[in-house]
Formats: C-alpha cells, sequence, structure tokens
C-alpha cells in the first residue's frame, strides 16, 4: 500500500485524501488546528462553490449539508452610474445552483470523516523538519498549506505571477439579518469603477443561515480603509458605510444586519501568485505544493475554494495513473502542469478583472442586459472559466459575439 503525507487540512488536502483512501492508499493528514480550533476560530474564506466542483464532493460523498445550506441560484451584476444610481443591472440563473458551507463547519467534518475511513490525522505545526521526517517515511508528500520557512521552499514564478503587490484590500463579513434578494438568491456582484467591487451571497456558518459580504478595495482609494478597524462592531460599521456610499440599493437590504459572531469578520491583503510547484527540502527530497499553495488568486471570482476542489481532483487523477513508479520531481511537475492546464485560464480572467474594465466588456455587460443569452452565458462561465476565452476576454472575439447574437 502506497503511503501519502499530505501537509494541510483544507479543502484541497481533505478532499484529495478522502479520494486516495477510496483507491487504497495509506493517507496521513496534517493539520496545525483541532476540528475544535477550527470550529471556534475566525472565518478563513468566503467559498461559493459552482456545480463542477460541488460534483467532485458529491462524487466522493461529502454533501452533507445539501439540505440546510441554502442555495446560490444565480448571479446579478451591477454598475452604479456615479450620481447614486444604476448604469447597468442584470441577473440570470445558474444551471446548477452553487453552494457555502462555512469551513469552520465543514472541515470538522471532513476530518472525523477522513478518520471513519480509515485515514491518520496528525495535529502538528509542520516545518521544515517535520517535512524531512515525512519524507523520509512517505512515498509523497503533498503540501496543502503552509506559514513561516515552508512557504519559502515554493518560489514565485515571476513568469506567471501577472502581478507583485496586492490589488485589492479585502475583507469578509458574515451577517444575519439581511433582506433575501427577490425573486431568487444570487451572487450579487457589484462593480465600482476605480474604487472596488463589492459581492454577496447566501451561505450556512456554524450558526445557521447566514450572509457573506465581500469586500475588495482599490489600494489607496476610499474602500481601503480596513487599517484603522480595531473591533467586530468597527468592522461591521465600516461593512455598512461602504454600502450607504456607493451602493444604496445594497444599503436597503441590510438595515437590521448583525454578525453572526466576534469570529465571522476577515480582512487583510495578499498579491496573486503562481508558484513553481516543486519544493525541495534541505535533504534533496521534494515536496509537491497543492491549491493556494501553488496558485494563489484574488477572490474577486470567487474561484478559491473552486480552484482548490479541481487541483485536488487533477492531482488525484496524476496519482492514480502514474501506478507504482515513483513520485519524483519529474511527476510533481507534470502534476502540476495538467492541472495548471485548466488554472492558467482562471488566473488569467480573474487577473484581468483587477485591472480597469476595457471597453469591450463595458459593451458586454450592457448588452447582457437587452440579451439572456449574453447574461446566461457570463454566469455560467463561473463554473468553468475557460469558455471565456472564446468570446469575452479580447475585444475581437467579444465583437465577434455580439454580431452573432
Amino acid at each position: 500500500m502506497r503511503s501519502i503525507v499530505i501537509v494541510g487540512a483544507g479543502q484541497s488536502g481533505l478532499q484529495l485524501g478522502i479520494g486516495l483512501l477510496a483507491a487504497g492508499y495509506q493517507v496521513t493528514i496534517v493539520s496545525n488546528r483541532t476540528p475544535e480550533e477550527i470550529r471556534t476560530g475566525k472565518v478563513t474564506s468566503s467559498q461559493c462553490m459552482f456545480g463542477s466542483a460541488l460534483m467532485r464532493e458529491h462524487a466522493l460523498g461529502l454533501n452533507f449539508w445539501d439540505a440546510e445550506c441554502p442555495p446560490v441560484e444565480g448571479i446579478s451584476l451591477t454598475v452604479p452610474d456615479g450620481a447614486g444610481g444604476v448604469a447597468i443591472s442584470w441577473a440570470s440563473r445558474l444551471d446548477v445552483p452553487a453552494q457555502s458551507v462555512d469551513q469552520r463547519l465543514k472541515m470538522p467534518v471532513w476530518l472525523a470523516e477522513f478518520e471513519r475511513r480509515g485515514g491518520r490525522v496528525e495535529y502538528a505545526q509542520a516545518g521544515i523538519a517535520e517535512l524531512e521526517e515525512y519524507a523520509s517515511q512517505a512515498e509523497l508528500v503533498i503540501v496543502a498549506a503552509g506559514k513561516g520557512d515552508i512557504t519559502s521552499l515554493f518560489e514565485r514564478d515571476a513568469q506567471r505571477s501577472t502581478f507583485a503587490a496586492p490589488q485589492r484590500a479585502l475583507a469578509l463579513t458574515y451577517v444575519t439579518g439581511m433582506t433575501p434578494r427577490e425573486p431568487y438568491s444570487a451572487v450579487c456582484f457589484n462593480v465600482i469603477p476605480g474604487v472596488g467591487e463589492y459581492f454577496v451571497f447566501p451561505a450556512l456558518t456554524t450558526s445557521g443561515p447566514c450572509e457573506i459580504m465581500v469586500l475588495e478595495g482599490v489600494p489607496g482609494g476610499p474602500m481601503d480603509c480596513w487599517g484603522e478597524v480595531r473591533s467586530p462592531e468597527q468592522h461591521l460599521a465600516t461593512s455598512k458605510w461602504i454600502l450607504d456610499t456607493f451602493l444604496p440599493w445594497e444599503a436597503r437590504r441590510c438595515a437590521d444586519i448583525a454578525l453572526t459572531d466576534e469570529n465571522g469578520i476577515l480582512s487583510g491583503r495578499f498579491p496573486p501568485t503562481v508558484r513553481h510547484p516543486v519544493g525541495t527540502l534541505p535533504s534533496g527530497a521534494p515536496v509537491l505544493g497543492l491549491a493556494d499553495v501553488v496558485v494563489l488568486n484574488d477572490p474577486i471570482t470567487g474561484q478559491g475554494s473552486n480552484n482548490a476542489s479541481k487541483c485536488a481532483a487533477s492531482y488525484l487523477a496524476s496519482i492514480l495513473a502514474h501506478g507504482d513508479r515513483p513520485f519524483d520531481a519529474e511527476f510533481m511537475r507534470l502534476a502540476f502542469e495538467r492541472y495548471w492546464d485548466y488554472a492558467r485560464y482562471v488566473s488569467a480572467w480573474t487577473n484581468a478583472l483587477l485591472t480597469p474594465l476595457p471597453e469591450h466588456v463595458l459593451n458586454l455587460f450592457g448588452a447582457a442586459g437587452e440579451d439572456g443569452r449574453i447574461s446566461h452565458r457570463f454566469v455560467n462561465g463561473f463554473d468553468d472559466p475557460r469558455d471565456y476565452f472564446h468570446w469575452f476576454m479580447d475585444p475581437d472575439s467579444a465583437k465577434a459575439y455580439l454580431d452573432r447574437v
């Protein structure tokens, strides 16, 4: 029985570990937090997962919250006119509803399920010395999380990384009491040119249904305002101020909101980064980076957990196809390239939305308000962003598409 160690107990690490158990592998997952520490800790993401990522969970029998998690049935897009009104506004349904389950709820259950299915969990803070020990005992070590000296193992890929600095000041706010969107639930996506973005959608947290507010401010702009926030109450007030100032139609939904809990907030910033996938330990042993460790995108397109799921599925396929051969550095490089053949499209699309929107994109957004075929195609591209490269990403293909429809 081949042995694999996965450092990190998030979406990608646990999904891959459970998939490997089903294929007969001996798997150890290393987590730096216990289930109780995860459950009572701060939120870590917004994790809106679209159809194909959810289907991967279903295939592994990990869809434990279908009956209680509120569905995300569509996506709406709004662009203000700069004078307190709306320039563009439309919505379309997703072919397959999306879903967001707070990882504080999800990961403790998945850890228990991993152990129930025969996996081993080690609770430890893994550094270089620990990775050396794992590499001496297991045939493959995969790093799905890490801080400090572990991150230095995976060098930034300058050719594949578009930005060297953070492109948004980021904040999450988990709330209850928001007026539901009618006539169907959706990711309500608002683009404020030159200022930032705001999107909000229903989710399930540790205390029940909620809404997750995601606020993205252009650095140095008025939404880059989280540096002086010191308390959960200030965080909520700042979130409401942004809506009152720039998005009054969203503010009206938030008259009675309250935080789900004091840990239902997060703020920070990071540069979108692609890293080389193979890290080399001092002993010379290679380790393989997984998901956000090697491809970290800004959350503006909501692809983080979806990419984690798809990376786990891609690596699982590569491992199973590799048979009994050694898991050497060349295997690791090829496994990543197989995933990058998908992820490069997600990164390019996400990075494009972090820059000022070009005229052809604004034209497409405007046309989508007049033609449901365009809005439907845009909305459902969130599940597989490769489609955007046929009609959305450059002026010529956009013009040819609009001419056809």
